[in-house]
């Protein structure tokens, strides 16, 4: 071989790579994204990234052009809540069946209900910009139940928000604020997220200005339980750092050494509600779906699986008890007729260990990767079946059971939380019942209801005394309550009222997932 034949192959060598690099990134350029974000373009606020002035390489760590893109996308969030009266149940005498509630009024109040004012409450948080015509994410904690939505710029300057959507089953919400060229955060990929990598949370700690704290990923796909105390369904696969976080973060950036978002700061661990070592983020591609999903439906488009598991953190002793052998991925506790898993021939016993070639070795990686797809997407299922591998292809359904888009309810979460059918008692049923309205239980279910002694066709008249005579009206007095309320009502054909107490915040038993 001659020496032009060499300077030719490397010629082309050089030639191809170029190409090569070129060709990914105009294929990287064009991809699709939920965020709305302008593919292919940076805004000012990343100028210090475009001019070169980021970490590269091995030079010293420097965080001060992350913190510089990614500080003026993130907003300060104040809530105000309305005060308002409530009515709340009073104790009642255990002996009460046999003496009646005055016999021992004075020891035990009697029985029946009492009205008290809650006063105005105020409450702030962290909020990022995700558009630059004014979309936010924050977390669903952060705005619930508020009746007023300010945010406030790093620049000191304030706007009234609107509340686009929320989703108690992960956590997020998204809220909207007028204005043009607003600075944004660029999206990040949480798949790419490595162990040890350096990240920068940004918010607004104890309603201090614009706070920037730094620390590593200690850990990936942490589930905390915190999101089943509003949903039966809750998507839970944190990411876990030890940068610094407080009361007021809520809702702000977790973002990498390049300024990109790669999370939504949700909660700490911590035994006084300070930072204590570790905080938690929801993975950005989680929250780019959902957000997605908010702005253009109004409500999430979940995609289930079908199947029951075993919990995550089960000991040996409950797969013993159980005759379960252990073996690497989830294991499927039930497959229930008519979901997707079912269609596609997943059987209870097998071991799910890849989801469109993702690997997933527990319950929280495996619900982050089912939430990244919609109701009708076709998923690739890799899984083991006495030891051997296979693969089934897989049509993801929605809660209903279908691929049908699921339109905005904004009380979807807390009828999915009660479990159980429920009806607005007809004007005609009413007059029959001699009851002047209200809901029918035609069935229990396996929610809160299920929980109380009620029975099947029991008709709820009231909750805490306040009546009640429609669905509607039912989901908002308990949409309103904290702790346990008592639910009375009649059973028709049979006299009298009865009363069942309901826990609407139960503590949460370790006993699997469904997906």
């Amino acid at each position: 071989m001659n020496w032009k034949s060499v300077f030719a192959i490397a010629g082309v060598s050089v030639v191809t790579s170029v190409l090569s690099v070129w060709g990914l990134g105009k294929i990287y350029s064009s991809s699709n994204s939920n965020g709305y974000q302008e593919t292919g373009k940076m805004p000012a606020n990343y100028a210090s990234f475009v001019e070169g002035n980021g970490v590269q390489g091995n030079t010293p760590v420097d965080f001060s052009a992350a913190a510089g893109a990614a500080t003026p996308a993130v907003v300060h969030i104040k809530t105000k809540i309305n005060a308002r009266q409530v009515t709340t149940q009073r104790q009642r005498s255990p002996f009460a069946d046999l003496f009646g509630d005055d016999f021992f009024g004075d020891m035990f109040g009697g029985g029946g209900s009492r009205s008290m004012t809650i006063p105005e409450q105020r409450a702030s948080g962290s909020g990022v910009i995700i558009t630059k015509d004014g979309y936010i994410v924050t977390n669903n904690h952060v705005i619930e139940n508020a009746d007023e939505i300010n945010v406030t710029m790093p620049n000191k300057k304030s706007y009234k928000a609107e509340l686009i959507g929320a989703d108690p089953s992960s956590d997020l919400a998204v809220l909207k604020i007028t204005g043009e060229n607003l600075p944004y955060i660029v999206w990040g990929n949480s798949d790419d997220v490595k162990l040890g990598q350096w990240v920068l949370a940004i918010g607004y700690p104890w309603s201090l200005d614009v706070t920037v704290t730094a620390g590593i990923v200690s850990a990936k796909a942490r589930s905390l339980g915190l999101n089943s105390r509003k949903s039966n369904t809750p998507i839970e696969s944190f990411i876990q750092t030890d940068a610094a976080v407080n009361q007021g973060n809520s809702g702000g950036a977790l973002v990498d050494a390049e300024g990109k978002l790669i999370g939504i700061n949700s909660a700490i661990a911590s035994q006084t509600g300070s930072y204590a070592g570790y905080s938690y983020a929801i993975p950005v591609n989680i929250v780019r779906k959902i957000t997605g999903d908010l702005i253009k439906y109004g409500a999430v488009q979940r995609a289930y699986l079908g199947i029951t598991y075993m919990p995550d953190d089960a000991p040996e002793e409950e797969f013993r008890k159980a005759g379960i052998t252990q073996g690497e991925g989830v294991y499927v506790r039930e497959v229930p007729e008519g979901g997707a898993a079912a269609a596609a021939g997943i059987k209870p016993g097998d071991y799910i260990t890849a989801i469109n070639g993702v690997k997933v070795t527990s319950g929280s990686e495996m619900v982050e990767q089912v939430a990244n797809y919609k109701p009708g997407d076709k998923v690739t299922i890799s899984f083991k079946r006495d030891g051997a591998a296979k693969s089934t292809t897989v049509t993801l359904k929605n809660r209903a059971g279908n691929t049908d888009v699921v339109k905005n309810d904004a009380n979807a979460d807390l009828k999915e939380k009660l479990g159980g059918q429920l009806e607005t008692v007809s004007k005609k049923d009413a007059e029959k019942f001699g009851i002047a309205g209200g809901v029918k239980v035609k069935e229990l279910g396996e929610g809160l209801l299920s929980n109380t002694r009620m029975q099947k066709d029991f008709v709820i008249t009231s909750v805490n005394s306040q009546p009640v005579k429609s669905v509607e009206e039912l989901m908002k007095l308990l949409g309103s309550a904290r702790g346990t309320v008592r639910l009375e009502g009649v059973y028709p054909g049979f006299e009298g009222v009865y009363g069942y107490p309901l826990n609407l915040n139960p503590q949460q038993e370790n006993g699997g997932g469904r997906q």
